[in-house]
């Protein structure tokens, strides 16, 4: 799967605010991800992103 830096992504689960878009921030063995509801960024593993990715948003 190839994820890029700027990319906005949607995951099956939401965040707790309740938004399910998250734009990419830093790609690696781990994934920095900020939530475009209420821009808090996390960090999580590859794996955890390829395994709920649902799809790229335009």
């Amino acid at each position: 799967m190839e994820f890029n830096v700027g990319l906005v992504i949607k995951m099956k689960k939401p965040h707790p605010c309740g938004a399910n878009e998250w734009e990419i921030l830093r790609v690696g063995m781990d994934f920095r991800l900020k939530c475009k509801g209420c821009n808090h960024q996390v960090m999580v593993p590859r794996k955890l992103v390829e395994k709920n990715f649902k799809g790229f948003i335009e």
